[in-house]
């Protein structure tokens, strides 16, 4: 059972798709918890010098994923604020061991969930994602099939963010992790 807060590392892990608002309610719950927010894509971005779809394109997606590993292994370790991962970010083995002994000392793990109809709009699926090179609505939703039982495999609770606004997405997640607690030992 997740404790109040864990004994090291983040508050709160929010992983889940593109658009799902992942930052955004990141910086939300920061804000209502005043902790610092981090962000693994933003962590990559330092380290690599440039941005996310540069590091796709110029040094291949395998790259970006050790970035990206190294920075979440990293921020597990570093933070205690709330912190964002990437959407793949969960993927790689290495990624979930990690999640998963951040756990094992009481660290909660959030899906911040989504459907394609309102991920659109929030990822503006005109844009340049290397992911969703192509047709974008049908390689997110292609690239949502595929993960959403990772991430539901690494989450605690799972929070839908369609049709809510961050703070409504922050308050969902108090309750959810309100009753993660329902049941344990006062301290």
């Amino acid at each position: 059972m997740p404790s109040a807060t864990p004994t090291s590392g983040p508050r709160l892990v929010l992983v889940g798709p593109p658009g799902a608002g992942k930052s955004t309610v990141a910086a939300a719950l920061a804000q209502r918890w005043q902790l610092e927010v981090r962000d693994t894509d933003a962590d990559v971005e330092a380290t690599a010098g440039k941005s996310v779809s540069d590091v796709f394109v110029e040094d291949g997606e395998p790259r970006f994923r050790d970035l990206e590993r190294a920075a979440v292994a990293t921020a597990l370790v570093e933070h205690d604020g709330v912190l964002a991962l990437g959407g793949g970010a969960v993927l790689h083995d290495d990624t979930r061991a990690a999640l998963r002994t951040y756990q094992r000392g009481g660290g909660v793990v959030a899906f911040l969930d989504v459907s394609l109809a309102h991920a659109a709009p929030r990822v503006g699926l005109n844009q340049a994602r290397p992911l969703l090179v192509g047709n974008p609505r049908a390689q997110w939703q292609a690239l949502m099939d595929a993960r959403r039982p990772v991430y539901e495999e690494v989450a605690d609770v799972r929070v839908s963010t369609d049709g809510l606004r961050p703070v409504e997405v922050a308050e969902a997640i108090e309750v959810a992790l309100a009753a993660l607690r329902v049941g344990e030992p006062r301290a």
